[in-house]
C-alpha cells in the first residue's frame, strides 16, 4: 500500500480510522512473516506499513482531544 497523506487521513472519522489501524497492523503481520520467511519482495512495503500506522495513530490523537 502507498504512503498515506495526513490531509486524506483528517477526513475520514474515528471510527473508520480505528478500522484502518487494525488493517494497517494486519498487514504488517503479514510483511513481517513473509519478510521472515524470505518471501518479501519490496521491503519498502514494511517501512511504508510501519509510518503509514504512525499517521494514523497521530491522527486519531489528535482528534481524541
Amino acid at each position: 500500500e502507498a504512503v498515506m497523506k495526513a490531509t486524506e487521513l483528517r477526513e475520514i472519522d474515528a471510527d473508520g480510522l480505528r478500522a484502518k489501524a487494525a488493517e494497517i497492523e494486519d498487514e504488517l503481520f503479514r510483511l513481517r512473516i513473509r519478510k521472515a520467511m524470505g518471501q518479501l519482495e519490496k521491503p519498502v512495503a514494511l517501512r511504508d506499513a510501519r509510518k503509514n500506522l504512525a499517521r494514523v495513530k497521530t491522527i486519531l490523537r489528535e482528534k481524541a482531544k
